[in-house]
């Protein structure tokens, strides 16, 4: 992709923070200069359920350098659950150290602070903890579904007559699709630097939601918002696993009330397994039924998925399934087991990820059987209503991303008979997915300083906004730009403090529509406050430097709130997306390789093509991971996770990865928003397991309905009944 020099909104610039990233200069949650610091050193579980009755901490406590060791025994007392299994938010609380009890493998049973952090790590290693086992923990989901139960109403989802539907079907298909535990392991680790100061908090830290990060640790420490301070500069990534306050951070809070000192604490790698959140395992079954001529009439899409026994959260795999398709007769379900396992949390698309590997897979099924064309098959059950909501959608090409992805691909030269296109050892496949992800716009609080120089004017953004990697500063340096008319150098931006305005923060693929409407907001207002007092018509263009001059100020501020309007809730809002792959799959040794990924979404106006292009190419390399190798296996005797670092826990690299084209449709939603910004972070993951998977059978004839697909579980399926070996 070729960079452009002009600034404003809809150019592929360069990120203004880049240069501060690849010297050193930004400053992460870890990095921050803070005197006096202590470093501290989470103890970790070595029993998935049962109690603590011993603890040994003489040997620690004479190491060099131990400040204090923190266990239930002797922590500060916090707000604890209130009722059994509460609903996981981005703004709960986050109690740790509150009792002998132990719920799963791995949690924090104690803390330990130091002078340095290898000091605490050692003396962590130190500290010996005797349990009394309870004999009757659980940790595989297939051998507890009969302890499944229904989180909520909101949890079931019924529409026309589905036992009908299905009769009125030439053709039925219904299986079982397996998705297992992942974890989200963004390259920036877990970290904060807390401190406490006569009942001030202040607290560095890597958070996608600062607001929230405020909320969580007052309520835990139940003193007031004002009273606490989140800053996250920059965030190396987080992927849905920073979206709350995880227990190190509380830790940390904790020991500086106790210590007297700020305390560092940075989670390892390996405790990225166990204490930072994951996307739990599914178990998804899902029948559809359509009659010869393509139409859908009747589906019906039920999960089964874990949960801990602490706290509750439910990965919505169904969320596609119940809008995606013009089909009148659906049900839609999902229901939760209790495990003794870390608590799940969101993953980058929750829900959709999963959910439409599931679906997308089995609408190529149904199209084989069929024989049906698999683009064509989903372009028939088309529709420009949300049947789920009953709503229709502000806008959706899906049917224009399939027609051009197609053509883009070559999809004209994919062979409908599966194993026939064939080179040397290798059997070529192709694979395509239909895609779909919310595009929500939440309220957002900005603030726009003014300051005219020597006929210069710079514009400093303010607003408590996230950059989690994908973009942030940039776009809403080009936003600004865009509205004042001023070169990218004159903006400035400002992220990140939990003391500036407040937005819904990073996650959700709802943080570039929310924050560059919100900055457009504040820009708009100054633009329009400046011109009421001197009387300037509405529509006469003037500079935003003469708007200065003429109200004789060198400096002004603006803010304002950016909100959904009366249309926006009056419509089902999302991006749209299409998946194709090829794959060339070795006939005697079932190894495989992605060899072309063409991508194409509608997701409104395109703030900037190389932060959105960087976003798409890093989902589909998600997507990617969770076929190739992508998983977190539980040791089921022990319920420990037996993948704890990168030399087991395998992610896509460089050369498992395809030639990727991306394409972005021209498109700007004036009902999602003002701009007309859709979100696309999340949409790039968005099914592209199952266009993978897709191409595999169109290659070899053989269905993988659990992933990650692995040469040896490829090796040994079977042949579809109906392929010609």
């Amino acid at each position: 992709m070729k960079t452009k020099n002009a600034t404003g909104v809809g150019n592929a610039i360069d990120r203004v923070e880049g240069h501060l990233k690849v010297t050193g200069e930004a400053t992460y949650a870890s990095e921050f200069k803070v005197e006096n610091k202590a470093y501290g050193q989470g103890i970790n579980s070595t029993i998935a359920k049962g109690e603590i009755i011993g603890i040994d901490t003489s040997e620690a406590e004479k190491l060099k350098g131990v400040l204090k060791i923190i266990t239930y025994k002797n922590a500060e007392k916090l707000k604890t659950f209130d009722k059994e299994r509460p609903v996981l938010a981005t703004d709960s609380i986050a109690p740790v150290l509150q009792s002998n009890k132990v719920h799963y493998y791995g949690e924090y049973v104690g803390f330990v602070v130091a002078e340095t952090f290898e000091q605490a790590q050692y003396a962590a290693s130190l500290v010996k903890l005797k349990y009394k086992e309870d004999a009757t923990a659980r940790f595989i989901l297939g051998q507890n579904k009969d302890k499944a139960y229904n989180p909520s109403e909101e949890s079931d989802h019924k529409r026309g007559n589905l036992k009908k539907g299905f009769s009125e079907a030439d053709a039925i298909i219904e299986q079982t699709y397996n998705t297992p535990i992942e974890h989200q392991h963004p390259m920036e680790l877990h970290a904060t630097i807390s401190s406490w100061n006569n009942g001030k908090v202040l607290v560095y830290a890597s958070q996608q939601i600062v607001e929230d990060a405020v909320i969580s640790i007052s309520g835990t420490f139940q003193i007031p918002k004002k009273d606490v301070r989140v800053v996250a500069k920059y965030v190396g990534g987080g992927f849905g696993s920073k979206l709350n306050v995880e227990r190190h951070l509380i830790m940390a809070v904790m020991a500086s009330k106790m210590v007297g000192r700020p305390v560092q604490a940075t989670v390892t790698r390996s405790q990225m397994f166990t204490n930072t959140g994951l996307r739990q395992s599914n178990i998804q079954v899902v029948k559809l039924g359509a009659k010869k001529t393509g139409e859908l009439t009747g589906l019906l899409h039920e999960t089964l998925a874990y949960t801990s026994t602490t706290q509750e959260f439910q990965e919505p795999c169904g969320s596609m399934s119940k809008m995606m398709y013009n089909v009148a007769n659906a049900a839609v379900s999902e229901r939760l087991v209790p495990l003794n396992l870390q608590q799940p949390f969101s993953m980058r698309a929750p829900g959709e990820a999963t959910g439409s590997f599931a679906l997308e897979c089995a609408m190529d099924e149904l199209a084989w059987k069929l024989k049906i064309d698999p683009v064509q098959f989903r372009i028939k059950n088309d529709t420009q209503e949300d049947l789920s909501q009953e709503k229709p959608f502000s806008s959706r090409l899906l049917v224009e991303c399939l027609t051009i992805g197609a053509d883009e691909f070559g999809w004209n030269k994919r062979q409908q008979k599966p194993r026939a296109n064939k080179k040397g050892n290798w059997l070529i496949g192709y694979g395509v997915s239909a895609a779909a992800r919310a595009a929500p716009f939440n309220e957002t609080h900005a603030k726009v300083l003014l300051n005219l120089t020597n006929d210069t004017v710079t514009a400093t953004l303010q607003m408590d906004a996230t950059d989690i990697g994908t973009g942030s500063y940039t776009i809403l340096a080009q936003t600004v730009s865009d509205c004042f008319n001023v070169p990218l150098e004159q903006v400035v931006v400002e992220l990140g403090d939990s003391d500036f305005p407040i937005t819904p923060g990073s996650g959700g693929s709802w943080g570039a529509a929310s924050y560059c409407n919100g900055a457009k907001s504040a820009c708009d207002n100054a633009i329009a406050g400046l011109k009421k007092n001197r009387n300037v018509p509405k529509d006469e263009d003037v500079s935003i430097a003469e708007l200065l001059k003429m109200n004789q100020i060198t400096s002004y501020e603006s803010q304002s709130l950016a909100k959904p309007d009366s249309e926006f809730e009056k419509h089902s809002i999302f991006s749209f997306g299409a998946n194709f792959t090829e794959v060339w799959v070795d006939k005697d040794t079932a190894m495989y390789k992605i060899k072309r990924m063409v991508n194409v979404g509608s997701a409104g106006k395109i703030l900037n093509p190389k932060t959105a292009y960087g976003q798409v190419i890093g989902g589909l390399t998600m997507g990617a991971g969770m076929v190739i190798a992508e998983q977190t296996k539980v040791e089921p005797n022990f319920g420990n996770f037996i993948t704890r670092s990168f030399a087991d826990y395998h992610v896509p690299v460089n050369l498992d990865m395809a030639n990727v084209d991306v394409i972005f449709l021209p498109e700007e939603d004036k009902i999602a928003n003002q701009m007309g910004i859709k979100g696309i972070g999340e949409l790039g993951i968005t099914s592209v397991a199952a266009s993978i998977a897709n191409a595999i059978f169109n290659a070899t004839g053989k269905r993988m309905r659990d992933l990650p697909i692995t040469p040896e579980k490829l090796l040994m399926a079977e042949v579809e009944d109906g392929v010609t070996v």
